[in-house]
């Protein structure tokens, strides 16, 4: 299986990036600049995503993690920083607790302890794959944008978010995806993260909240915990300065 990675060769330790259950590797457009200038960033096209193949059969997120640690080992990018948006931080903190070895630290931005924390979560998630097969991904992508922005955010925005989130998910990868969140409840594992955390929210998030974040915080020893202004569920997109700075500041 080819995995597609966005590489960036800057001076520094290495950086991995990994996008929302909508997103690819092109979500962290705001961040190559900031971080590149100060570290070595790769991106991933996550498993069938985008330009990357499709697995043969759903990878689930233990596998989507080994995945992620196979990237780093062959690219001579371990142990790295790990920056995961949402289903990417949940696959990172995955990574973390099965794979510790390649991992300097964490970064859980908007992310969740995974949607298997209760029936109704893991069953709303696997209809999105139906949704997707029902209407493609131009639809689906139309309908799910704007709440992953603030209120706020404007219009030309929210069509560049579902422009890219179109181009980047297909069937069955995002099936994958979907059911690998509605199996996973990390709340009784979080405790074992064993590497420096930052978990970072959107205050107007309303796809998994602030709350959510401030749980996953609370649960990982010694995480620091920030909040961005104004900024939605993508928050490194809506505002990615504060983004960046956050992160870079974490990072030294």
């Amino acid at each position: 299986m080819t995995v597609y990675v966005n590489e960036y060769d800057g001076p520094g330790e290495p950086v991995l990036l990994l996008h929302g259950i909508g997103g690819s590797a092109d979500s962290f457009t705001g961040q190559f600049a900031a971080l590149s200038a100060r570290h070595r960033v790769l991106a991933w096209d996550a498993p069938g995503y985008a330009r990357s193949a499709a697995p043969q059969e759903a990878p689930g997120m233990t596998g989507y993690a080994a995945t992620a640690a196979a990237v780093l080992r062959e690219r001579d990018a371990v142990p790295a920083h790990v920056v995961g948006v949402s289903w990417g931080g949940v696959i990172a903190t995955r990574l973390a607790l099965e794979h510790p070895e390649v991992v300097r630290s964490l970064v859980l931005v908007d992310s969740t302890r995974g949607s298997g924390r209760t029936a109704e979560q893991a069953t709303a998630m696997r209809r999105r794959a139906d949704e997707l097969a029902e209407v493609g991904p131009d639809a689906f992508a139309r309908a799910r944008a704007p709440r992953l922005l603030s209120a706020e955010a404007p219009p030309e925005l929210a069509e560049r978010v579902a422009t890219a989130m179109a181009r980047s998910i297909r069937l069955p990868g995002y099936a994958y995806a979907a059911a690998s969140m509605a199996e996973t409840d990390h709340n009784d594992v979080l405790g074992r993260v064993s590497v420096p955390t930052l978990v970072i929210a959107g205050d107007r998030d309303v796809v998994t909240g602030v709350t959510e974040s401030e749980a996953i915080a609370a649960a990982v020893p010694g995480a620091r915990f920030a909040v961005i202004e104004g900024a939605g569920h993508l928050s490194n997109v809506e505002c990615p300065e504060e983004f960046n700075r956050l992160v870079l500041e974490f990072l030294s």
